[in-house]
């Protein structure tokens, strides 16, 4: 698949659509306008790609609806050149917007079929990623610390390997709680043991799965 007019139009309504629902970082916007969000998805959702909606990606697992995409990214704050851990890959959407800010993006994927799309994905679009195969929950304390950390599916609670790789000052964005229904958090770490929590509403993501060896492939 390509990138054509067409898309590019679909693509610059979902962004005054993101506009209208709050969203003000232009620098955000930018960086999902320079990502077809349709090639990260099957073919039959194509003439549907850039809809406020959520795709099935395969491995029981959704693309983010395009708004919680923004909301998330929005919320990091990132700058460029920043170090940025990204837990849940998926079809690799949000990574790519993450290295259009201009972050050097690590991401760790559970699922291995969608790590191995992912990465073929990554080369295809000339994105350079540093993608692992493994368990969130732990990070990769080997790169640690992290500017930013995004959580990209439902966590049961905030897992303490991802709090302690979180650099002093940095900011971690991750969706808690059981069931259907999460509540967004934004986690800043003022020193090596205190953290302000701020709570910013209600989502739905998949539920964060672990106890997995990580590795890179």
């Amino acid at each position: 698949m390509t990138d054509t007019f067409k898309h590019k139009g679909m693509r610059k309504r979902m962004l005054d659509e993101l506009r209208e629902k709050g969203i003000t970082s232009e620098e955000v916007l930018e960086a999902m306008d320079k990502v077809p969000r349709h090639l990260f998805l099957e073919k039959a959702f194509l003439e549907i790609a850039y809809q406020n909606k959520a795709f099935p990606i395969g491995c029981e697992q959704t693309i983010s609806h395009p708004y919680t995409v923004a909301f998330q990214t929005q919320l990091l704050e990132v700058e460029k050149g920043e170090k940025v851990l990204e837990i849940g890959t998926g079809c690799g959407y949000q990574t790519c917007v993450l290295a259009a800010l201009g972050a050097k993006v690590f991401s760790i994927e559970r699922q291995r079929p969608l790590f191995l799309k992912s990465q073929k994905l990554f080369k295809h679009l000339h994105v350079r990623v540093k993608s692992f195969y493994g368990d969130g929950y732990a990070g990769l304390p080997s790169f640690a610390p992290f500017d930013k950390i995004i959580v990209t599916a439902g966590a049961p609670y905030i897992p303490d390997a991802l709090k302690e790789q979180l650099a002093i000052g940095g900011v971690m964005v991750i969706p808690v709680g059981e069931g259907s229904k999460q509540e967004m958090k934004v986690v800043v770490k003022l020193s090596e043991n205190e953290y302000d929590i701020t709570d910013l509403g209600t989502f739905s993501f998949v539920p964060l799965l672990e106890k997995k060896e990580w590795h890179n492939d």
